[in-house]
């Protein structure tokens, strides 16, 4: 991952944890996963283990400890209303930084709605 790419998602990653937890309650390890299913192979499990104390520590999830069969609890995360309500002004956030980066993206490459394809 390059390191623009790095500090792109350093930036988003916050939202999109809880975009995953959103669908469902989940464990550290689980919220990993589905960020690889979808895409984002090179996060480190330490780096959503370091974020989900912070987003905990701000009141946007809820924690249930779970027994695991092997070892000590789980922490399964849930989102509640503070954590949904903040979800929400991400995705605002997101649709105005998107439009407004596309539209000016549009003004340096008006013919190729792709230019990181080129060359590939």
């Amino acid at each position: 991952m390059s390191k623009q790419m790095t500090e792109m998602l350093k930036g988003t990653l916050e939202g999109i944890v809880l975009a995953v937890l959103a669908t469902r309650s989940a464990y550290g390890y689980e919220i990993t996963a589905r960020l690889r299913e979808e895409g984002f192979s090179d996060i480190a499990e330490g780096t959503v283990y370091a974020l989900l104390v912070r987003i905990e520590q701000r009141g946007l999830v809820d924690v249930e400890k779970v027994p695991s069969e092997k070892g000590p609890p789980r922490k399964v995360y849930s989102l509640n209303p503070k954590g949904s309500a903040y979800l929400e002004e991400f995705w605002l956030n997101w649709s105005f930084l998107a439009a407004h980066i596309d539209r000016l993206r549009q003004q340096v490459h008006p013919q190729n709605d792709h230019p990181q394809d080129e060359g590939e």
